[in-house]
């Protein structure tokens, strides 16, 4: 397994962008496959944020993870970046595929710079807490539970020593 930029394998942005507008369309006003699309074509030209980082096996597309400049907009006033879409293709699950991409983009976000980066989630507060995030806050987005979390990418990569990524 390696992390790759999304830039190189652009043939896997129609999957992905399908992939997570399944996943967390219903969270968002107005995000259609066609804005999730256009998110990741405009992620593929850079490597600086906001990008998507993928996690392949050989030129198999296993997963991805995005550090953001915004997430949800309702939850913009918390601040910014943010790190989502943290998505592993369900038959790819529980081999530790998730932990590399967060860690990845963890180290993407302190070579950027990023002082504290910032997630939500609705139901995978235990693993990002196993993986230095603290709670920020529990609030709601469009009536859903979530978790804000938070973490200081210097001292998680100065901790785990986190690999980086290509691209």
């Amino acid at each position: 397994m390696r992390i790759d930029a999304i830039g190189r394998y652009p043939q896997y942005i129609p999957d992905l962008a399908a992939w997570h507008h399944a996943e967390w369309g219903p969270l968002y006003d107005d995000w259609t496959l066609e804005a999730a699309t256009a998110e990741l074509v405009d992620h593929a030209t850079r490597t600086s944020l906001p990008t998507t980082l993928l996690l392949m096996d050989g030129d198999t597309l296993l997963g991805s993870v995005s550090v953001l400049i915004e997430d949800a907009p309702a939850l913009q006033d918390r601040g910014s970046p943010w790190l989502g879409s943290l998505y592993m293709r369900p038959e790819a699950r529980g081999r530790g595929g998730g932990r590399v991409l967060v860690d990845a983009a963890v180290a993407h976000a302190a070579r950027e710079g990023v002082a504290l980066l910032r997630l939500f989630t609705l139901w995978h507060e235990d693993f990002y807490a196993a993986l230095g995030w603290q709670v920020a806050e529990r609030t709601a987005l469009h009536g859903t539970p979530v978790v804000i979390m938070s973490i200081v990418p210097a001292e998680r990569v100065a901790h785990t020593g986190a690999p980086s990524s290509h691209g």
